[in-house]
């Protein structure tokens, strides 16, 4: 199956959210998820992460993470990332509660394409104060990809995490997987980057967003939004209409893109240092925000 088919593919099958003057979308992705070790990218970001999350609860977002959420390609154990994250998920079980939450996979976690794989390691979680079993996220909504759609004019932004036009990490994924937990973890305490991801690769990167771009301009320049490559991306009104959210295991910062009030935005979360010398975070708006009209046919 080719890259445009497998995108094609992807977008038939997409799960339809509502878009509207009333929507609020937070679009996040590769988080990259660790157990806490040197090798563990999102760390670094982790405090960041969760004063971001809790602005967007507050605001009333709906959050939608376009894949490689969890770093399971590392991590054979699911219970060490929890036991580093727990409460990045118990803010995830918050959204999830109030219906605003929806995952997509990518190829890191590709293994939630599998419902028993949710079931075993996201339905519940053992509290070690009580012990006992408590809920986590029960029935989590997972897909390959998401449209969001005006249900009067039938304008949409297809969401997806963007392995799709790369081949070896969509359907050798598994062997990617492989390489990159026997080998390239080790080296990557010693500050050897894995080779197999695109953000690593630059010939790499332009080739799966080529592919994307040849799909946009065969599809009616359809609205896109991917993750992937970890490099932000936002279009002026004139170009094709392909976004990317970027990453949250940049270096002290994270980058998401927000949809609110029919405009979207390209916005940097991270920390700076006040005049007197204390920490703190802040969000920076990076492009737009501009009118999504702009982009959507």
């Amino acid at each position: 199956m080719s890259s445009n088919s497998r995108i094609s593919k992807a977008f038939k099958e997409a799960k339809k959210l509502p878009l509207n003057k009333d929507s609020k979308y937070i679009l996040f992705s590769d988080c990259h998820r660790g157990d806490n070790s040197f090798a563990d990218d999102f760390a670094r970001n982790r405090n960041v992460y969760k004063y971001a999350f809790n602005h967007y609860f507050d605001e009333g977002f709906t959050y939608i993470e376009l894949g490689d959420g969890d770093e399971l390609w590392e991590n054979s154990d699911f219970k060490n990332i929890f036991r580093a994250n727990k409460y990045i998920y118990l803010l995830l079980k918050k959204f999830h509660d109030d219906n605003r939450l929806h995952f997509i996979w990518g190829n890191h976690d590709m293994d939630y394409k599998d419902p028993k794989y949710i079931k075993k390691n996201l339905h519940y979680y053992y509290d070690e104060v009580s012990e006992t079993d408590k809920e986590l996220l029960i029935n989590a909504s997972f897909s390959e990809a998401i449209l969001l759609e005006n249900q009067e004019t039938k304008k949409s932004i297809f969401l997806l995490h963007g392995h799709q036009a790369d081949w070896f990490n969509y359907t050798f994924w598994k062997l990617s997987r492989f390489l990159v937990r026997v080998l390239w973890k080790p080296l990557q305490i010693l500050g050897i980057s894995d080779p197999t991801s695109p953000a690593q690769n630059f010939k790499g990167l332009i080739k799966v967003e080529k592919r994307i771009e040849d799909w946009i301009k065969a599809n009616n320049n359809q609205m896109v939004v991917i993750g992937h490559t970890h490099r932000p991306r936002f279009p002026d009104a004139t170009e094709i209409p392909f976004f990317n959210d970027g990453s949250c295991v940049h270096p002290r910062a994270i980058t998401g893109l927000e949809i609110e009030n029919n405009q979207i935005a390209l916005i940097k979360w991270h920390m700076t240092t006040k005049e007197n010398g204390t920490l703190q975070i802040i969000r920076t708006v990076l492009e737009g925000p501009e009118d999504l009209n702009h982009f959507i046919n």
